[in-house]
């Protein structure tokens, strides 16, 4: 009996469910997921039973190459879609192939359930169209299935940011499958001499595993590996049937019927026997296992020299049909040892790559020719490590091989093309900066400029200096940036990304310099890059916007512009750029109060290139410190040196304030001194007006006043004791801690009674203590603080999981509940699934259920 029937009812029901609702015009998302075996490709097999009569099934395969096919599900629509679509997936144009998708899905009357199977190994163009089609799904007559392995998710796969899209997107549903039951295996069991109890406790209830030892009908022995099954199977075919199943085998995806001939005339005949074993499925179009699990034990089984001949053998079929996917090719080169054909073909699998978007397999590709050491011109060699470098700066790859991938490009175009090489200069500087490495990045910008004012192009040349202005305005040396800037758009001002980069050099110099207009020139930076179809400036722009406006405490500028900016880089595929929106976000929440969201969007920049993990690390340890986490000051610690590696105010002042913030908190600590002495400096000939004014407040707690040079600043305003003012500007951007430090600073019992119940609020339990402290000092009646039961309870939720658990109860959904907290549902999601953690349950209801019995729904 299939296992789809057996204990999939359920789910079967769910797909033929929303394929109506998809007639209808109300689209949806089904996540599928489960590990290895769980029975998802079954599932997707059984969908033809419960189509509506005027629905189709598309299905596309993502495979387990070296490097993923670019587009790799898409193309595999091919046959089964209309022209436009078909011509659009042979060019590899992502944009076409968005808006022909689109028509092709968008059929009236016609629901379409389209399934992609294993996404997690789809490569980043799949992924990109992925999400385009997840956010238009509720409005298409569609259902998009996705299956996956959510136990090979690690923390930085891919696939996490389309979950994260999938959370916040309209009509989205999960399916986890679940192993078979006991009774399920001795239904199965019924018609075989093995013990079911036997098989069930080998097996754990895995479907595929299952099946498989069931196949074996040896009663007297269980096989105890799947690879023993398969093998024993395998055994069974004749040497010729076995030898075509071992060819086959080396092909990570469904095998199409040319290929199978191209590889054995006669294969009908001989592939038969495997067929009726149980171990491939054969239908007209394409040969495939019936599981991933079972090609791969035959893959394993395998003596090293019969791998390499089959791969060869797949070669040689793929080179003699024209039109063929490259990144085929390249993979079954690297299998083979082919590396002629890895150097003929890589490149441009690389550049196919590019093109479409996917850049960790354009990296992939790269680095595979490159490691064969070819021979070649100096700009031909050099081409490929720039590129190397270029799209490894692009996904944020580890910047010491980035670095040196771009030094030996510019090592190569020494001696051979100037333009070239101060192009690559360039591009050395801004990696060299990303790298944490300062004053590399400068000698290769005085470099770059040199050698293009002498080669005379003055479109290099604009670039060039506008990335000088650059590296002056992160050092905040305003003028010098702002006039390199102006110089840049004059030479540049027919090139839009010219255009873009220099006015957001010349808007990071206007901040320094306190110029009113500074907003705007940002604005007009991303606008240019937005309308000109430059992600690179758009995101730069979208982080720098950002960053300034929280800096200027216009929180509602960095609110409305944090969502756009992070979905604009994740479609992108500009990792560093969105870890550093990430940074940009958490510093947000920090700032707002919203502690509970500081460490989700911060976490995704722990691993980050110098600066960016650096003002990860910052926002993550201050947000600890105040809600009194002991970790927190060896995290600042950290951040701070990192900050004095870097040299520059941005990095140094936010983590010696912190550190100092930490002195105030703790009576015995440290309270930073030197460390707010050494950034005060600095921050006095290269930092912004908050910098000057935040570092001026806390050398003055320190012990150290210093002039406040007339600045307007919060915290310039609480340094010179017109705490009222500086609360009440607290209070109308929104921060909520800064405005209860404020109040308790006043004379009045009343005003640090209302800072405390903020304080209480938030959970800032070492500034409430320091406050009640000064309560009783004065002689006021102190209240208590938060109850016990509602800091701590027995499923150790913490207050914000305690929101959710009780909105959970009351059948809220996830959209639902962002928007009655005011947060992302994403970070909902995150916050649902660590509730089902710490409660052990499977099912929201189970979850609402569990916090019942426990009393947690009561708490108040």
């Amino acid at each position: 009996m299939n296992t789809t029937i057996l204990e999939r009812e359920a789910e079967l029901a769910t797909l033929a469910t929303a394929a109506r609702e998809a007639g209808t015009g109300s689209g949806s998302v089904l996540l599928v997921s489960g590990e290895a075996g769980i029975g998802k490709s079954s599932l997707i097999h059984g969908i033809r039973s419960v189509l509506p009569a005027a629905g189709r099934l598309l299905v596309g395969y993502c495979d387990d190459l070296a490097t993923p096919r670019v587009l790799g599900p898409l193309r595999d629509l091919i046959g089964s879609v209309g022209t436009a679509l078909t011509r659009a997936l042979e060019r590899g144009d992502r944009a076409e192939v968005l808006e022909t998708l689109r028509a092709e899905l968008d059929r009236e009357r016609q629901p379409t359930v389209l399934a992609v199977e294993d996404v997690h190994w789809a490569d980043e163009a799949t992924l990109d169209v992925l999400r385009y089609l997840i956010r238009r799904a509720a409005r298409l007559p569609l259902v998009l299935v996705l299956t996956y392995r959510d136990d090979e998710l690690v923390d930085d796969h891919p696939l996490r940011q389309l979950l994260g899209v999938a959370s916040r997107a309209e009509r989205v549903r999960r399916l986890r499958l679940s192993r078979l039951s006991l009774a399920a295996v001795r239904q199965l069991s019924e018609a075989s001499a093995v013990d079911a109890d036997e098989v069930f406790a080998v097996t754990a209830g895995n479907p595929y595993f299952v099946t498989e030892l069931l196949a074996g009908g040896d009663a007297a022995a269980v096989p105890l590996t799947i690879a023993d099954a398969v093998s024993a199977r395998v055994a069974q075919l004749d040497p010729a049937s076995a030898a075509v199943l071992e060819r086959l085998a080396v092909v990570p995806s469904a095998v199409e019927r040319w290929l199978v001939d191209a590889l054995e005339p006669d294969s009908l005949a001989l592939l038969a026997p495997a067929e009726q074993r149980g171990l491939l499925r054969v239908t007209p179009r394409r040969v495939g296992f019936r599981h991933e699990l079972t090609r791969r034990a035959v893959v394993d089984s395998m003596p090293a020299a019969r791998r390499e001949a089959a791969n060869r053998g797949v070669l040689a079929a793929l080179l003699a049909r024209p039109g063929i996917e490259v990144s085929r090719v390249v993979h079954h080169a690297a299998q083979a040892g082919a590396r002629d054909v890895i150097l003929e073909y890589g490149p441009a699998a690389a550049r196919e790559a590019a093109d479409a978007g996917a850049h960790r397999q354009a990296v992939a590709h790269l680095r595979l020719v490159l490691d064969q050491q070819p021979v070649l011109d100096p700009p031909d060699e050099a081409e490929l490590w720039e590129r190397l470098a270029v799209e490894s700066y692009t996904i944020g790859a580890p910047s010491e091989e980035t670095v040196a991938a771009q030094r030996r490009a510019v090592e190569l175009w020494r001696g051979t093309d100037p333009l070239a090489l101060g192009a690559a200069l360039r591009w050395l500087s801004r990696i060299c900066w990303w790298a944490g490495s300062p004053d590399q990045a400068n000698a290769a910008a005085d470099e770059a400029v040199v050698v293009l004012e002498a080669a005379g192009d003055d479109q290099l040349l604009a670039m060039a200096l506008s990335g000088k202005a650059q590296l002056h305005a992160l050092a905040g040396r305003a003028a010098e940036a702002a006039d390199l800037a102006q110089r840049a758009i004059v030479l540049g001002r027919d090139n839009p990304a010219i255009r873009s980069h220099a006015l957001n050099n010349l808007a990071m110099a206007q901040d320094v310099l306190g110029d009113p207009t500074t907003l705007t020139t940002f604005e007009e930076s991303l606008r240019v890059a937005l309308d000109a179809d430059e992600p690179e400036h758009a995101c730069r722009a979208y982080v720098n916007l950002a960053l300034v406006s929280l800096a200027r405490l216009r929180l509602d500028v960095a609110r409305r512009l944090l969502p756009e900016g992070v979905e604009f880089a994740e479609r992108s595929e500009f990792l560093m750029y969105f870890q550093y929106l990430q940074v940009a976000a958490a510093s947000l929440h920090f700032m707002t109060g919203d502690w509970d969201e500081v460490s989700p969007a911060a976490e995704h920049a722990f691993d980050a290139s110098p600066p960016v993990r650096c003002a990860a690390l910052t926002v993550f340890g201050r947000a600890q410190l105040r809600r009194g986490d002991p970790a927190a000051v060896g995290t600042l610690r950290e951040a701070w040196r990192m900050g004095i590696g870097l040299g520059e105010s941005q990095w140094v002042t936010p983590a010696a304030a912190a550190l100092a913030e930490a002195g105030t908190l703790d009576p015995g600590a440290d309270p930073a001194l030197e460390e707010l002495t050494e950034a005060y400096e600095l921050a006095g000939r290269f930092g912004t007006v908050a910098e000057r004014a935040e570092l001026a407040y806390w050398l003055g707690r320190a012990g150290r006043t210093v002039g406040r040079g007339g600045l307007e600043h919060p915290y310039a305003l609480l340094a010179d004791g017109r705490w009222a003012e500086a609360a009440e500007a607290w209070r109308t951007a929104g921060c909520r801690y800064e405005y209860a430090m404020a109040l308790a600073t006043s004379p009045e019992p009343d005003d640090q009674l209302t800072a405390l119940a903020v304080l209480d609020a938030l959970g800032a339990r070492p500034l409430a203590r320091l406050v009640r402290a000064r309560l009783r000092d004065l002689g006021t009646r102190v209240p208590r603080g938060p109850a016990a039961s509602t800091r701590g309870n027995p499923a150790g939720l913490t207050e914000r999981q305690l929101e959710v658990v009780r909105l959970l109860a009351q059948g809220t959904s996830n959209v639902e509940i962002a928007r009655l907290l005011v947060v992302s549902v994403r970070t909902v999601e995150s916050h649902v699934a660590a509730v089902l953690t710490k409660l052990g349950a499977r099912t929201r209801q189970a979850a609402a259920e569990r916090a019942a019995d426990l009393g947690l729904l009561k708490l108040r």
